[in-house]
């Protein structure tokens, strides 16, 4: 496969008009002149940027998407979304993993790390069936029935790790200091250590989180959570919006990955991560949309332009965050993030998981800058085109290997049966 004549975002910021030469499931090289060939797709007009990374996300929580909304965290959670969840279905699970499948393709997203309950089987067949990449894990709740939760990570891990040709990847998901007691998150880290798995964790999202584990343990969370070894396996940490001096130093002696959450953080009212700091001291950070019930949408071009947009205002600085940092979070970065290797960037070598932006709409125009313009101007509804591991999985806007009409119909039964 060709893709001729697109305009190529390029690892170093820089766009050019190019020919991206596809070989099996990798980019086997960009280059300029004429091409031919029967498998060519015509690039004129388009924008070609790497799919990007949804690097914290709940999929299957589209089927909450405006239940709940305008309450604070733990309100959120105690009182709305863990009362319906315990009533979830494995046929909920995967409608609604098709249903954000659907959502993420069409908006550009080609990888995403999902922790959601004991059905992830079901979110795994999503990712097999539809053509993206999946990083999966058993969302935890350590504190009843913790030992039974575990095992079900460990049959996923079994079960699904490098499956769907390699496009899955398992990690273990303890869901946070609150909900996971030390002793528990001792048995995770061992368990993930026995396997070579890594870890995907909520970490300080809010202030009552950090001050409940200060009661509790007398220590703040990352340095409680240290404690347990469970940064021992490789992290994930998502939110990390409070974070002590010293916090920050474990995340770099440990090397823990941030996934960044803006729309969420902003809806929840929980706070601002320190995300121009954390990037200046060279410590790896993704973006997420987190879940559909608390964003509310799954659409990572959107997390793009909030995370330009709101360390700007909060820091009071213009420079902060540029456009084409953004998108390095919500690619190169969030590849890292995730703990993915050779996605992420537009080069000879890394995987063929590529979007292209049709960049004939009024958004688009005047182009000066399509990095700017895809930022600060562009709606996702101009994603055209997203390969993956080489592979069509949309064209013209046309998804090739889901079924929208009958996902939506699916999805509204169970949803309307749920909430009922």
């Amino acid at each position: 496969m060709i893709i001729k004549n697109a305009s190529v975002l390029k690892p170093n910021g820089k766009v050019e008009v190019a020919n991206i030469h596809i070989s099996g499931d990798k980019i086997a090289k960009i280059d300029t002149g004429e091409v031919s060939g029967e498998n060519i797709i015509d690039g004129r007009g388009k924008f070609a940027v790497p799919g990007f990374v949804n690097a914290h996300t709940h999929a299957s929580m589209t089927l909450l998407r405006s239940y709940s909304d305008d309450k604070a965290l733990m309100d959120w959670l105690n009182k709305d979304i863990w009362p319906i969840e315990g009533k979830m279905t494995n046929c909920d699970i995967r409608a609604g993993a098709e249903l954000a499948a659907v959502e993420m393709i069409k908006s550009g997203t080609t990888t995403f790390a999902d922790m959601y309950g004991p059905n992830m089987e079901e979110v795994a067949q999503v990712v097999e069936k539809s053509g993206m990449r999946g990083v999966l894990c058993r969302g935890l709740i350590g504190i009843f029935g913790g030992d039974e939760k575990l095992a079900t990570n460990v049959e996923l891990f079994k079960n699904w790790h490098g499956a769907a040709d390699g496009r899955i990847k398992v990690m273990f998901g303890p869901h946070a200091i609150y909900t996971c007691p030390p002793d528990f998150l001792k048995k995770v880290a061992k368990t993930a250590a026995e396997l070579g798995a890594e870890i995907h964790i909520h970490m300080n999202e809010t202030q009552d989180e950090i001050n409940g584990c200060v009661k509790d343990y007398g220590k703040r969370p990352f340095e409680i959570v240290a404690e347990t070894g469970l940064f021992e396996q490789g992290t994930l940490a998502a939110h990390c919006v409070y974070l002590s001096d010293n916090e920050i130093e474990i995340i770099k002696s440990k090397k823990i990955r941030v996934a960044h959450n803006p729309g969420s953080n902003m809806k929840l009212a929980s706070g601002i991560a320190p995300v121009p700091r954390l990037l200046r001291e060279k410590i790896i950070v993704g973006l997420g949309t987190d879940g559909a019930s608390s964003n509310n949408n799954l659409d990572m071009l959107e997390e793009i332009r909030l995370a330009a947009l709101l360390h700007k205002v909060d820091t009071l600085n213009p420079l902060e965050i540029p456009a084409f940092e953004a998108v390095k979070m919500a690619t190169e970065y969030g590849a890292a993030a995730v703990g993915i290797e050779n996605i992420g960037k537009l080069e000879a070598g890394y995987k063929a998981d590529i979007v292209l932006f049709d960049m004939s709409g009024a958004d688009w125009q005047p182009c000066y800058n399509p990095v700017s313009l895809m930022v600060y101007s562009a709606n996702s509804s101009s994603v055209d085109t997203v390969i993956v591991d080489g592979k069509i999985l949309m064209q013209n806007r046309e998804l090739k290997t889901l079924d929208e009409e009958k996902i939506i119909a699916e999805f509204n039964a169970c949803a309307n049966r749920l909430t009922k």
